[in-house]
């Protein structure tokens, strides 16, 4: 979903443009290089990269695949892209993280300079990964690090697909405790903003890691809510008990029944939002949509391509709505 959008961004601006990704492109763009491969082949990553300008690296598994598929797609595969440049004497690698290297922080806004403390296979993976992008800096390669909070915006769907579904049906949508956390979140269209300034700024200045997220934000409520008064239905944000309901989450997620995964229920039970002040102040970028942008914006993209995208779905990419599982049921109640 990211990749197709940065090469959109770059094909248009009249820049040659290859692309590699495990799949043929649903929306193909003139002119560009498609390559079909998996970030895992040594040989396939060389041979795509072989003769570029400057990498931007955003393969990447979702926290739902197995630790061992995580690993090697994140760890090994990042690896295998830098190993590429490296050979290829191309200068600069853009790498996209992930916040969720903080773990679960205690401190917001969370900056950059808090340790990484990962919790699960995914945050483990999305740290390790960093630590071979600062190996091959001291080798003298441009690795700019961008870590973006959750990303949304035309084409994505995931767990979104949840939310959308019950608003377009008239279903009220349920939130742990009171929905009053402040969770921030990301505009596709700032992130490949936030790419293209990373490729263009100086290899002094892009030589770092910047946190990436929305500007303005409120609670998980208040943006919940904003979908369900788009659907038209009048319905609301329902408040939930917040242990039992997490108690029956995580039996649904140790049983496969739900896609909920655990840190992903701990986020939603307190304030999760990082500083910005270093991408402004040093990078020179700035995000121009809010939270409440970003999700109508996918929920707008959403209500017109929700038949075709359902049809294929896997539940295997960010493109694909996940399946609910035993949480389908619940409808039924709200």
């Amino acid at each position: 979903m990211l990749g197709g959008a940065v090469v959109r961004s770059l094909a248009d601006s009249g820049l040659h443009v290859r692309s590699v990704d495990l799949r043929e492109p649903l929306e193909p763009v003139p002119g560009v290089d498609y390559k079909i491969g998996d970030v895992r082949d040594r040989a396939a990553v060389q041979s795509a990269v072989a003769g570029v300008d400057a990498v931007v690296h955003t393969a990447a598994a979702l926290p739902t695949y197995s630790a061992a598929e995580i690993d090697s797609i994140i760890v090994g595969g990042t690896r295998n892209v830098l190993d590429a440049a490296l050979l290829a004497h191309t200068p600069r690698v853009v790498h996209i993280s992930s916040t969720a290297v903080y773990g679960l922080p205690d401190v917001v806004p969370t900056t950059e300079d808090y340790p990484r403390s990962p919790v699960d296979p995914y945050s483990r993976a999305k740290a390790r990964a960093e630590e071979v992008g600062e190996e091959f800096r001291r080798y003298g390669l441009c690795v700019p690090m961008l870590r973006p909070k959750t990303f949304l915006g035309p084409g994505r769907m995931g767990l979104f697909a949840m939310l959308f579904e019950w608003a377009e049906e008239g279903h009220n949508f349920p939130v742990l405790g009171k929905g009053d956390v402040r969770i921030q979140m990301f505009a596709i269209d700032d992130l490949v903003d936030a790419v293209r300034t990373a490729l263009d700024a100086p290899a002094d200045i892009a030589n770092d890691t910047f946190n990436l997220a929305a500007a303005e934000f409120g609670t998980i409520r208040q943006d919940f809510q904003a979908v369900l008064d788009a659907a038209g239905h009048g319905k609301r944000v329902i408040s939930v008990p917040a242990k039992p309901a997490l108690a029956t989450l995580r039996l649904l997620e140790r049983t496969k029944l739900s896609p909920v995964y655990g840190r992903l229920l701990h986020k939603l039970m307190a304030d999760s939002y990082v500083s910005i002040d270093k991408a402004r102040e040093v990078l020179g970028f700035a995000p121009k949509l809010s939270n409440r942008d970003a999700i109508l914006r996918t929920y707008d993209w959403w209500r017109c391509n929700r038949t075709a995208t359902s049809k294929s779905s896997t539940g295997r990419t960010s493109r694909e709505p996940w399946r609910q599982g035993a949480l389908s049921l619940a409808k039924a109640v709200f």
